[in-house]
């Protein structure tokens, strides 16, 4: 069996913190993913929740002029979210993988794709939901 000395043994441990600390990356994008996805869940149940109240409304002798409108964008834009949450989640896996074996290599490179998609989404979301809150009102 070969012998491994100190500087090889040191590399390994290093390289394990390395692959951990990767690990934990890959974690807090999954967290992000399911956050991401949990929102879209309950933005796409609120719309059925307007839309019963809404009801309840009509029905309880309230002038229409006061029900809020069920046809909303808000339907549409929690099924965006649940599937922005479920694409985050394979793009950060494939990261994952790519950075492993980067790591391995000893060629990481760091990239930048994820981090933007995350940024942009997260900045459409906003002015979505402002505008959304602003004609609501």
């Amino acid at each position: 069996m070969p012998e491994i000395n100190e500087e090889q043994a040191s590399a390994k441990v290093s390289n394990r913190r390395i692959h951990m600390a990767n690990e934990r990356t890959f974690l807090a994008w999954i967290r992000t993913s399911i956050g991401i996805m949990a929102f879209g869940f309950v933005v796409e149940k609120f719309a059925l929740f307007i839309k019963k109240i809404s009801y309840f409304l009509g029905k309880s002798g309230v002038p229409e002029t006061n029900v809020p409108s069920p046809h909303g964008y808000s339907s549409v834009f929690g099924i965006f979210l649940v599937g922005l949450g479920a694409l985050m989640g394979a793009l950060a896996f494939i990261r994952f993988k790519k950075v492993e074996r980067q790591i391995d290599e000893d060629t990481y490179q760091t990239s930048f794709a994820l981090d933007i998609l995350l940024t942009i989404s997260v900045i459409a979301i906003g002015i979505f939901l402002v505008i959304y809150l602003i004609q609501s009102t």
